[in-house]
């Protein structure tokens, strides 16, 4: 769906998600956040999960295991990522020490992992690398969705593994077009 927006609500949403991202940046990255425990991904047994299923107003995506949002970015060459540098302050990619594993809803043979070029395991799902956003911080926050940044748009993922789109107003996203 293309949206048109005049000029100056363009440049205010910009500028509006620029702070947000800031003011993110500059919190501190221990723990909580906001979300539910209880929301958090956890596997058959009861064990924290790395990708599961949370539900929000784009509907059933994947999440990791704090309960924030899992994206794909459109820039990234099949499991190879793009995104690098400061890209990774914002865009911050899932990393797993071990094999990663799925919790409820979350299919298990969709996961993997792919080297970074630091060397680290960034999972995959479906073949996807996948990232939180610095920007969201409850657990179904979605304000990562749609946006255009690092040279590429940012979509959350459904339990398949496909690219979720906003179907209209009741997404969170925001500041569209940011050009990082």
């Amino acid at each position: 769906m293309v949206r048109s927006r005049s000029l100056r609500t363009r440049v205010i949403g910009a500028a509006a998600a620029t702070l947000v991202v800031v003011a993110a940046a500059g919190c501190s990255s221990g723990g909580g956040g906001g979300g539910s425990a209880d929301a958090s991904p956890t596997t058959p047994a009861g064990k924290p999960a790395t990708v599961g299923i949370t539900n929000t107003s784009l509907g059933n995506i994947l999440d990791n295991a704090q309960g924030r949002t899992l994206y794909l970015f459109k820039k990234d060459s099949g499991t190879t990522s793009a995104c690098t540098g400061a890209c990774t302050t914002f865009w911050p990619p899932l990393t797993a020490t071990g094999t990663p594993t799925a919790g409820s809803g979350a299919s298990s043979s969709l996961l993997g992992t792919t080297k970074r070029s630091d060397g680290s395991s960034q999972v995959t799902y479906n073949g996807h690398p996948v990232y939180t956003y610095t920007g969201d911080h409850n657990t179904g926050d979605t304000t990562g969705e749609g946006l255009v940044a690092f040279g590429g748009a940012w979509y959350a993922l459904d339990a398949a593994g496909n690219q979720v789109t906003a179907s209209g107003s009741s997404s969170s996203s925001g500041g569209g077009g940011l050009g990082y």
